[in-house]
């Protein structure tokens, strides 16, 4: 008789769907529990939140060709109301346990690209474009042609690279790594702590936030990743009382004064969809668009693709089924962060954060979602837990993503291995999904034509080989 189901820290799965609501959420089918979903729901919540606190200060640091800013205030609802419309979306009609935000890299190329060129409501109106555009190509079915074109062996280096970029993610956030500034006239980009050395309160709690992680996963503790969390945002919050830490990055660890803060709605639908054209071109207007289209294409799909692994979402050739309703409503984000000009959303590769603490469904996404919609009214409470407490998540989920992944690339054929290998090491080393993506692709391509095996390269991978090519080559040609 086979053994029953078990989840990532060891506990058995049911066997049987309870109800209608466990069989529309398939949570005992992908062998998860009501329990485990929301733990899931909390972890990527809590390592997600600094977008609450981080998009506002990127778009709302730039101004257009006007001279206006964006106000703070209303970013910070425009990225909660997209964070939670897009991900509520994503459980109840995706299924799976991935959450969707303002895209880091989208929104920097909409304030230092597209704003200074027009106003505001035009650059929005062109992230909307970019996502009808990828919505277009979900409905014909060309973006899920892309996805299943890429084979097997590069399906895990780009997952694994999605596990070393969240690791980077982590460790960078987390301030254990600080890049060396260019007055340092060092090659060396990185460095241990922000001198060198380990110094500081909280880096010695994203230190023991991380020994505390793993310890309870090594220890098959249910909740582990969520326990971490809760446990250093508390010490965090104690040592801040007691030794008055200078600076903790973006979120400080302390009850705030006020904990409910008003919405203010004033961004929403302030858009112009083509006014953008009429400032710089329609030549330039349509790069700026194709531009934000291919970060966020390939972004999403390296996420989902990582994520969904992880998960053990996939069938036997490393697809997802239900993948048109994924990446539909992920085109949906890019276009609802413009409407709300928050800059384009997309899947958040922290959504490994919640695969960690067993998510294998959309309950979980349901949960990160409504905890998006409090903090429209409790944002001050939500932006408590520092990043610090949080980023020990990515790290831990990081390695389980490598681990998982690695052995089923054939690393004997180096036409599949050597794309595979530059795909893992080209995301973070570029902090980039759609570097390594496309690296990939084209060294893949290459490579198979070079053995006179251009016939079992798919062409959907042909054409975005070509597409990244130009891409790259865009600077060379004077058109980026």
């Amino acid at each position: 008789m086979p053994s029953a189901p078990v989840d990532p820290v060891g506990q058995p799965a049911p066997a049987d769907p309870h109800n209608g609501f466990d069989r529309y959420f398939k949570i005992t089918q992908r062998g998860s529990s009501v329990a485990r979903e929301i733990r899931g729901g909390f972890a990527t919540f809590f390592a997600m939140a600094y977008i609450i606190v981080l998009n506002p200060i990127i778009l709302g640091s730039a101004k257009d060709m006007y001279g206006h800013h964006l106000n703070s205030g209303q970013l910070v609802t425009a990225t909660v109301v997209t964070a939670a419309f897009t991900t509520l979306l994503m459980g109840v009609f995706g299924n799976v346990p991935i959450a969707l935000a303002a895209g880091l890299g989208v929104n920097t190329v909409v304030a230092l690209q597209l704003a200074p060129r027009m106003s505001w409501p035009d650059a929005m109106g062109m992230v909307v474009l970019a996502g009808l555009v990828v919505m277009l190509l979900v409905a014909t079915g060309l973006r899920e042609r892309v996805m299943n074109a890429v084979p097997g062996g590069l399906r895990k280096g780009i997952a694994i690279g999605i596990g070393l970029f969240i690791m980077l993610i982590g460790l960078v956030d987390s301030g254990f790594v600080s890049r060396i500034p260019d007055v340092a006239q060092t090659t060396v980009p990185l460095q241990l702590g922000a001198t060198g050395h380990l110094d500081g309160w909280p880096v010695l709690i994203f230190a023991l936030g991380a020994m505390l992680t793993l310890v309870l996963l090594v220890r098959k503790v249910p909740g582990a990743i969520l326990i971490s969390i809760v446990a250093m945002t508390v010490l965090a919050i104690v040592i801040n009382l007691v030794a008055k830490v200078p600076s903790w990055g973006l979120t400080v660890p302390k009850w705030p004064g006020n904990p409910v803060s008003s919405p203010d709605f004033g961004l929403i639908g302030h858009i112009s969809l083509f006014g953008g054209f009429h400032k710089v071109g329609i030549l330039t207007g349509i790069l700026f668009v194709f531009t934000v289209l291919l970060s966020s294409f390939f972004d999403a799909m390296g996420t989902v693709l990582g994520v969904g692994d992880k998960a053990g979402l996939t069938d036997e050739k490393g697809r997802i089924p239900g993948i048109n309703k994924i990446l539909f409503i992920d085109g949906m984000g890019v276009a609802a962060g413009g409407v709300s000009s928050s800059s384009a959303g997309t899947c958040f590769v922290e959504s490994t954060a919640g695969v960690g603490e067993g998510a294998r469904t959309g309950l979980a996404s349901i949960v990160t979602g409504a905890l998006f919609a409090v903090s429209l009214f409790l944002t001050p409470l939500a932006t408590m837990v520092p990043s610090q407490a949080a980023t020990p998540a990515l790290v831990a989920v990081g390695f389980m993503i490598l681990a998982g992944s690695i052995k089923d690339i054939d690393w004997s054929d180096w036409s599949i291995s050597i794309p595979a290998f530059l795909a893992m090491v080209i995301m973070p080393f570029t902090y980039s999904i759609t570097n390594g993506i496309g690296i990939g692709f084209i060294t893949f391509t290459v490579l198979r034509l070079a053995l006179g095996r251009g016939k079992e390269v798919p062409v959907p991978m042909y054409v975005v080989s070509a597409v990244f090519l130009f891409y790259y080559l865009m600077p060379a040609f004077g058109l980026a």
